[in-house]
């Protein structure tokens, strides 16, 4: 009986420490000596491209790239890789979670530099009451006990919003490693 508890414990603790979320890092900014500002942003965009993020608003002249929001990668989707680390990966499958990128190049001291910022946001649903069970597959959406989609009731949409979860340090870092490579 000791033995049980004493290994519940221990899987407890383990599982404390092992499931939340990374703490966010601080990410340098990549930075080019000699490359044109033209060069960088292309070569973000293609890195940007590759992971699956649609460009949304790229401006040379400011020297900013910002993707629409892309939804995270589920299990089944090994092509993706926009899920870094194993939090980031278990809470895409567990919730709806979104990231959107943000790149800025400047001319710094006679060289490029790129920074990322990755913003993450979970979808937030009202909840409906559920009258009985055979009701409960509609809880969230339109959907039948069969097949489930996302189907929104018109008050649901009124109701549905993107809770900031802050940003995500790993996926910046990643990006920012791939656009160091391809420089």
């Amino acid at each position: 009986m000791n033995m049980i508890i004493l290994f519940a414990g221990l899987g407890l603790m383990i599982f404390a420490v092992g499931c939340g979320p990374a703490p966010v890092q601080t990410t340098a900014p990549v930075c080019v000596p000699g490359e044109q500002v033209e060069t960088v942003m292309a070569d973000a965009q293609a890195v940007l491209e590759r992971m699956q993020f649609k460009v949304e608003k790229a401006d040379i002249e400011q020297g900013y790239i910002r993707t629409r929001p892309l939804t995270g990668a589920q299990f089944f989707e090994f092509w993706r890789d926009d899920n870094v680390g194993q939090y980031n990966t278990a809470e895409a499958n567990l919730q709806t979670v979104r990231r959107t990128v943000e790149i800025n190049v400047s001319r710094e001291q006679g060289q490029v530099c790129a920074d990322c910022i990755v913003t993450v946001e979970r979808m937030s649903l009202p909840e409906r009451e559920a009258v009985s069970t055979s009701r409960s597959a509609s809880l969230f959406t339109k959907s039948s006990s069969g097949v489930q989609r996302l189907q929104l009731n018109p008050d649901q949409q009124k109701g549905m919003t993107w809770m900031d979860l802050g940003r995500d340090g790993r996926l910046e870092a990643e990006i920012l490693k791939r656009l160091n490579k391809s420089l």
